[in-house]
């Protein structure tokens, strides 16, 4: 157990984090993805919703 400990310390040390800056550029990037989907899910999904409708009529 303390052998992998000590591997997990030692693996830790090598790991790069991200900047406070880097971290708003990633924080930004998937909020704006998700909102581009969201939005882009709603127009379909009111295209598919009116199109049904003209039909179910």
């Amino acid at each position: 157990m303390g052998k992998f400990f000590s591997g997990v310390k030692s693996e830790m040390k090598q790991v790069t984090w991200p900047t406070g800056k880097e971290l708003r550029k990633y924080t930004m990037t998937v909020f704006g993805t998700v909102f581009f989907f969201v939005i882009f899910f709603m127009i379909v999904d009111f295209g598919i919703t009116s199109l049904l409708g003209l039909f179910i009529k």
